[in-house]
């Protein structure tokens, strides 16, 4: 029988995957099956990161916040300064409204 020469398809596919786990030790950036196993578990590992990163930066901001507010005497703590400014926000979003709907009414009465 003539030897058949493989394609190129699957040495690509695991060079690719070579590639992705050069930086890993041992095994893990040798072996194709337990290569592919540790590119699963690194991309979990990233994507469940992702969100616990912005959790992180979240508390932080949070807390660095909540320092100046008390060093500041502005108010008592985060949630009752964000509580004053909802509070004041939406007072003032609902005056200009008013103000908008006040104005529309006018100019309909001078149209007519």
């Amino acid at each position: 029988m003539t030897r058949v020469k493989r394609g190129y398809i699957a040495r690509r596919r695991r060079t690719k995957i070579i590639l992705f786990a050069s930086s890993f030790r041992g095994a893990h950036s040798r072996l194709t099956k337990t290569i592919t196993q540790q590119k699963i578990r690194a991309l979990v590992s990233a994507h469940r990161d992702r969100d616990r990163k912005k959790r992180d930066f979240h508390r932080l901001w949070i807390t660095r916040i909540n320092a100046v507010i008390r060093e500041r005497g502005v108010s008592y703590s985060y949630n009752i300064l964000i509580h004053d400014l909802y509070s004041c926000f939406s007072t003032m979003i609902s005056n200009e409204i008013i103000k908008e709907v006040d104005w529309k009414e006018s100019i309909i009465l001078m149209l007519e």
